[in-house]
């Protein structure tokens, strides 16, 4: 799907606006994505990983400090171990690759006890966030690397259920934690994967300051527009979508759409 005005469709329920700026490739590909959670088990063409790399490092990072790692995991036994801990998502044990994102404080604090330098701002909260955030903005330019690759991606948030777990199977040192897990693999083109519906941006876009006053209307038009996709996917229609208990209940395994 290319056209600006279908992809516009698919991500909203409707038509929210029309663009008026020039659509190009790049639109198109941010547009078009959507969760894959069925994979073929091809391998990725030599040098994947590290194109991908390449595209994750190219992200910004706060004060160049690129205070995030990622750990390639491709052992089946070690995902199927991953699996497990992020709730038996059966993707991480299909997908020939699997990312898990880190936020990583322990190079900085090497590089400071190998020069003899106090690194006492590495405990600060705003020091955590930011290395979460780092990982983060890597993660994504990643994702859209690998989906301009016809490659597929699902985010696994499920892999913080069991952090402490994680951190011994991955060998993480301290001042390191695992954020969440992406999948990248040849999504199955047996089941097909629908781009999912965004609540309006009347919802989500303030002008100039916060305002509540249309949350309600925007919440609930949002609910219809989710009900009609979970009824077209065949899906299991749930309840309103706001609330979903599950944003109240944190024993669920998070997985990120």
């Amino acid at each position: 799907m290319t056209n600006p005005t279908e992809l516009l469709r698919s991500r909203y329920g409707e038509i929210p606006f029309n663009p008026e700026i020039e659509w190009n490739d790049s639109l198109t590909a941010l547009l078009s994505h959507r969760s894959i959670r069925s994979y073929l088990s091809d391998p990725l063409p030599p040098g994947t990983l590290e194109l991908l790399i390449a595209a994750a490092q190219s992200a910004s990072t706060s004060s160049n400090l690129q205070t995030w790692s990622v750990v390639a995991v491709e052992d089946q036994q070690r995902k199927e171990e991953l699996s497990k801990l992020a709730g038996n998502q059966a993707h991480i044990k299909q997908v020939p690759l699997f990312l898990v994102w880190l936020a990583d404080l322990a190079r900085l604090s090497y590089v400071a006890d190998s020069r003899g330098i106090s690194h006492d701002a590495l405990e600060y909260l705003e020091m955590f966030v930011m290395a979460t955030i780092d990982a983060t903005l890597a993660a994504q330019n990643a994702a859209v690397a690998a989906e301009s690759l016809g490659l597929g991606t699902v985010y696994i948030g499920g892999i913080r259920n069991r952090p402490q777990e994680v951190a011994e199977i991955l060998n993480l040192p301290s001042s390191v934690y695992a954020v969440f897990g992406l999948c990248v693999g040849y999504p199955n083109p047996e089941v097909e994967a629908a781009i999912k519906p965004r609540l309006p941006q009347s919802a989500i876009l303030h002008r100039e300051t916060y305002k509540f006053a249309e949350q309600e209307e925007a919440i609930a038009h949002y609910n219809d527009i989710i009900k009609e996709f979970y009824t077209e996917q065949k899906m299991n229609v749930p309840g309103d979508f706001f609330p979903n208990p599950l944003f109240f209940d944190f024993s669920f395994s998070s997985e990120i759409s």
